[in-house]
């Protein structure tokens, strides 16, 4: 994806917040930025670094669950039990993500990555099992470390 200005991106944080009934607020603006700029996932941790001090983590972590909740970022579980959050494709919606994807964590640099083009493959489960929601995660080396 090319990079975007700050224009673009400022009008692709308003229809997002617009779009998901949600009222414009600097924390909210801000993290979206930190999104929309950032390639790849993000630990609780940097997104609380990248919005300075001005936000403290209480609000940092209310604006994630609510747009986790709105369908606009999805959470990615690690092999160490922590959490990053990545920017939803358009047709996640409130309840329903649709990120039906691998997520890549590079063991060199530590940076997890969305691999939109690699589909979760399906999963038969023994009669009586219902799948709610399926999550893959790959560990290598990413493209950036080779």
């Amino acid at each position: 994806m090319p990079k975007q200005s700050a224009n673009e991106i400022a009008v692709r944080i308003e229809s997002l917040l617009k779009r998901n009934r949600l009222s414009v607020t600097d924390s909210r603006r801000k993290i979206l930025q930190l999104f929309l700029e950032h390639t790849g996932a993000m630990a609780h941790g940097d997104i609380e670094k990248g919005a300075g001090e001005k936000f403290d983590r209480v609000t940092v972590y209310r604006t994630l669950q609510t747009f986790v909740d709105k369908g606009i970022i999805h959470i990615i579980p690690t092999a160490d039990n922590s959490i990053r959050y990545a920017l939803c494709k358009d047709d996640c919606g409130e309840g329903h993500h649709h990120d039906h994807h691998i997520h890549f964590v590079c063991n060199h640099c530590n940076k997890t990555y969305c691999l939109d083009d690699v589909v979760t493959p399906d999963i038969k489960l023994p009669r009586g099992y219902s799948a709610g929601h399926v999550e893959v995660v790959v560990e290598g080396i990413c493209k950036n470390c080779q």
